[in-house]
């Protein structure tokens, strides 16, 4: 029965993604909506990597860094070297992977408390790296980077040429509500693996699961892999859609929210950043009418929030169903 439900929850969801916000969308006529769905699904990307080193008992106040990281390895292939955006968005996830294992092979054998703080200055470290590397162009950034072009297969047309479209917007929606659809599934399958259960383990209990034979330290640096992975795979579709590329484009700020996402939806759930991510972005859009106070009043709100639902929005269902 469970099972039936969730599947049935599962193509709900997909539905709504794929074919009711699109058809509401062309009914209002609000095309510009699709910029903003666009960034809340790769901000969600970017948050689930962050809520995966979360699961292991880490806190990850660096997404923003890999992000970045990730925007430029897409902007400089595509500009400097002519290569095509669908062979960048792998290659920036790597390229992301590779340097999180040369970050965390020392920093991931401390404890949770001096990696959070090392974490903390990675994004701003990046940024001066941009800021200072003549590859990534300073501070004037990369620019008119060209839309996603065709993918064929044998000669038949998957994905059209993002240029010739009217709306672009609606491509790039697509593309980031399927890496999003993509990268859930795929965090929710991890998670209810054998693998998982055993990163929940370390989270609770470290000494425990190190005595039973666990290697944790290859596990955390698997983990924070994946997570800044993610991070610039977000990063680079970000890039392609805006189609430029700066130094502050991702910054601390951007790597604290990542994290505010994840407590926000539910530390406890695969789809708490998703959640977490689309109150936050439209929240703080909304209290933009309240003017100078609209920072207080965010505050105030997220603290009550974390006070009187410390395990986050999704918890409030939890608790009907328990009920």
């Amino acid at each position: 029965m469970n099972r039936t439900l969730r599947l049935l929850g599962v193509a709900a969801f997909l539905v709504a993604v794929f074919v009711v916000v699109p058809l509401l969308i062309s009914v209002t006529g609000r095309k510009d909506v699709y910029y903003t769905l666009t960034s809340v699904a790769l901000l969600s990307i970017a948050s689930a990597g962050v809520w995966l080193t979360f699961y292991i008992g880490r806190i990850n106040m660096g997404q923003g860094a890999f992000a970045l990281m990730g925007a430029y390895v897409t902007a400089v292939l595509v500009n400097h070297y002519g290569v095509a955006f669908w062979w960048t968005l792998p290659a920036a996830g790597l390229f992301c992977a590779v340097a999180s294992l040369l970050i965390g092979l020392p920093i991931l054998r401390l404890r949770g408390v001096y990696f959070a703080m090392v974490s903390l200055v990675l994004t701003e470290v990046t940024r001066l790296l941009a800021l200072a590397l003549p590859v990534t162009e300073g501070a004037k950034g990369i620019t008119n980077i060209p839309l996603p072009g065709a993918i064929s297969l044998f000669g038949l047309t998957i994905v059209p040429d993002f240029a010739t479209l009217e709306n672009p917007r609606i491509a790039f929606y697509y593309l980031a509500a399927t890496l999003m659809v993509l990268c859930f599934a795929g965090m929710y399958r991890l998670v209810h693996s054998r693998i998982g259960h055993i990163c929940m383990s370390l989270q609770q209990n470290e000494e425990l699961a190190s005595s039973i034979g666990v290697n944790i330290v290859h596990l955390r640096l698997i983990a924070f892999a994946i997570s800044s992975f993610l991070g610039g795979i977000s990063g680079a579709t970000f890039a392609a859609v805006t189609q430029s590329v700066y130094p502050s484009s991702f910054t601390v700020t951007d790597s604290v929210n990542f994290m505010l996402n994840c407590f926000l939806g539910g530390l406890g759930y695969v789809f708490g950043p998703m959640l977490g991510t689309l109150t936050l972005y439209f929240g703080w859009n909304l209290l933009f009418q309240t003017g100078e106070f609209q920072l207080l009043i965010y505050s105030s709100l997220m603290i009550i929030l974390m006070l009187v639902l410390p395990n986050g929005l999704l918890s409030l269902g939890e608790g009907r169903r328990k009920g």
